[in-house]
C-alpha cells in the first residue's frame, strides 16, 4: 500500500476513501506511526489521534518515518498539531486548523479534542471540538446572527467547558443563565442545524485531496536536512510498539509487545528461557557497542550464510517467507544480522570468562552435583581401566560409528552435517578435544552397562 492514514471521529474511512484510496486506520496511538513506517509507505496522513488516556503519537517515530524517505501529512486534529511542532523538521501540515497552530493562535491541545465512542461505533462524536465552535460562532457574527459581544461570551463558556461536555445545546444553556439575550440566542439555536462549520472535516478532506495530487504528480522520496539519533530510549520504543500486520483486505491490527510476550508467558518456563537468552543478547550488543566492534561486510556475510544454513533457508524463496511470517523488512533483516555478527563477536571473545563463570551457573541451577559426582566417577573409573586417554583403534571403533552411536543412540538424532562447527558451538577447544569426550563417554556407558547386567545376572 502506498498510503496509510488515520482517522476516527473527524471523517470516516468510508467518506475518506471516496477522495483517497488508502490503508485507513483508527486514531493514532504511541508506536502506530512506527509500525506503518516499517511497510514503507510512499505517505502517511493523521488526522485523529489519542491522547490522555492513551499515549499519544510519539514525535520522534514521525521524525523517524521522514528519515526513512516517507512524507507524513498532519491536518484537522492530532495531525494538525503534530504538523505545527514539526514543520521545521519537513512534516507537512493542511487546513486551517493547522495554521491556527502553525501561527500560534491555538497552543492548547484541547481546541481539537473531541469525546468519541469505540470502533464498534465508527467513533462517532459525543462532544463538539472548540475549533468547530469558534468557526461556527465566526460565521455566525459575519453573517449577523450573533453580535460580537454574544460570539467571545459563547467562546469563554465553550472553553470553560471540560472537553467532554462541548456542545452548543451546553454553551447555549450557559449562556442564557448567565443573562444572555434570549431572542439573539434562539436566532443562532435556529441557523446552526443547517450552517454549522465542521473546519476538522474540511481540512482533512482538504488534506486527502492534496496528497491524492501530490501522489497523482509522482511524490518522490521524502529528503531530510536532521540527522535522526539512533537513542537508548528510541531503540526501546522500536522494541515496545511490536507489529501491524495487515490482512488480505488491507485491514490492519497491531501486535504490541505486551500481547505478543502474554503468549509467551502462556507457554509457561519457555518465557524464562527466551528472556534469559534475551538478557544475554542485550548485554552482547552492550559490550560490543562499548568495544565499538564494527561489523563489515564480510564478517555481515559470514553471519548471515550461517544463519541461513543452520535454519534450511539457502534458497531466496525460504527466506523471504521466513522474513514475512517474522515481520521483518530487507532492511530490518540486514540490522538483525549486524545485530547477530555482534552478539557472536561478543561471545568468543568473552568466552574464557564465561566458562570460568558456569560452575557458579551449575550451582545455582542445581546441576552442579549430579555433574560433578559423574565427571569424578567417570575419571575414576577409566583411571582404574587404564583407560584415561583412550584411542579409537584401541577398542575396535571408527570415528563415524562413535558418532552414530552418540548422536543416534544417546541423543535420538541425526549426526549434524558439520562435526566441526557442532564442536566449536559447545565450546570444546578442537575437534580432537570432541572426540576423545564422545570417546570416554562411550566406555563409561559400556562399563555401567555391564555393570547393571552383572547386578541383574548375581541379583
Amino acid at each position: 500500500m502506498n498510503v496509510f492514514i488515520f482517522t476516527g471521529p473527524t471523517i470516516s474511512p468510508a467518506e475518506a476513501s471516496a477522495e483517497l484510496k488508502a490503508v485507513y486506520l483508527p486514531p493514532a496511538a504511541e508506536g502506530d506511526v512506527y509500525r506503518v513506517a516499517l511497510h514503507r509507505p510512499q505517505a502517511i496522513g493523521i488526522i485523529d489521534g489519542y491522547f490522555q488516556s492513551v499515549p499519544t503519537v510519539r514525535h520522534k517515530e514521525i521524525l523517524w518515518a521522514m528519515s526513512c524517505g516517507i512524507h507524513v501529512f498532519g491536518s484537522a486534529s492530532i495531525g494538525a498539531l503534530r504538523a505545527a511542532e514539526l514543520l521545521p523538521f519537513g512534516m507537512e501540515g493542511v487546513g486551517a486548523v493547522f495554521e491556527l497552530y502553525r501561527d500560534r493562535i491555538f497552543e492548547d491541545d484541547d481546541e481539537v479534542a473531541v469525546a468519541h465512542g469505540p470502533a464498534e461505533t465508527g467513533f462517532v462524536s459525543a462532544s463538539e471540538a472548540m475549533v468547530n465552535i469558534r468557526q461556527t460562532l465566526r460565521k455566525a457574527e459575519r453573517l449577523g446572527i450573533i453580535s460580537t459581544e454574544l460570539r467571545v461570551r459563547l467562546e469563554k463558556i465553550g472553553k470553560e467547558l471540560f472537553y467532554p461536555d462541548r456542545n452548543y445545546s451546553t454553551v447555549l444553556r450557559h449562556a442564557l443563565e448567565n443573562g444572555s439575550s434570549q431572542a439573539e440566542l434562539t436566532r443562532l439555536q435556529q441557523w446552526l442545524p443547517n450552517n454549522r462549520v465542521n473546519q476538522k472535516r474540511d481540512d482533512a478532506l482538504l488534506m486527502l485531496r492534496v496528497i491524492r495530487r501530490r501522489l497523482e504528480q509522482g511524490l518522490r522520496r521524502k529528503t531530510v536536512s536532521y540527522s535522526f539519533e539512533q537513542t537508548v530510549m528510541w531503540q526501546s520504543a522500536q522494541r515496545q510498539a511490536g507489529e501491524l500486520r495487515l490482512d488480505s483486505q488491507g485491514h490492519g491490527d497491531s501486535v504490541t509487545l505486551e500481547s505478543l510476550l502474554d503468549e509467551l508467558r502462556l507457554e509457561g518456563p519457555k518465557y524464562k528461557e527466551h528472556r534469559n537468552e534475551a538478557l544475554r543478547r542485550f548485554f552482547a550488543l552492550r559490550q560490543a557497542e562499548r568495544l565499538r566492534l564494527n561489523v563489515d561486510a564480510k564478517r555481515k556475510r559470514t553471519t548471515e550464510a550461517e544463519f541461513r544454513q543452520e535454519r534450511d533457508l539457502v534458497d531466496t524463496a525460504a527466506l523471504k517467507h521466513w522474513m514475512t511470517n517474522n515481520d521483518l523488512s530487507c532492511h530490518q533483516f540486514d540490522t538483525l544480522m549486524i545485530d547477530e555478527a555482534r552478539v557472536k563477536w561478543v561471545q568468543k571473545l568473552a568466552e574464557v570468562a564465561a566458562r570460568n563463570c558456569l560452575p557458579e551457573q551449575l550451582r545455582l541451577s542445581g546441576d552442579y552435583p549430579r555433574l560433578v559426582a559423574r565427571a569424578a566417577h567417570k575419571n575414576g573409573l577409566l583411571h582404574s581401566m587404564r583407560m584415561r586417554n583412550p584411542r579409537l583403534e584401541t577398542i575396535g571403533l571408527t570415528y563415524r560409528g562413535l558418532l552414530e552411536w552418540y548422536f543416534e543412540k544417546v541423543l535420538g538424532h541425526t549426526v549434524p552435517a558439520d562435526i566441526d562447527k557442532y564442536a566449536r558451538g559447545l565450546g570444546f577447544a578442537s575437534p580432537d578435544a570432541f572426540r576423545r569426550a564422545l570417546l570416554k563417554e562411550y566406555l563409561y556407558q559400556r562399563y555401567e552397562r555391564r555393570n547393571e547386567t552383572s547386578s541383574e545376572r548375581f541379583g
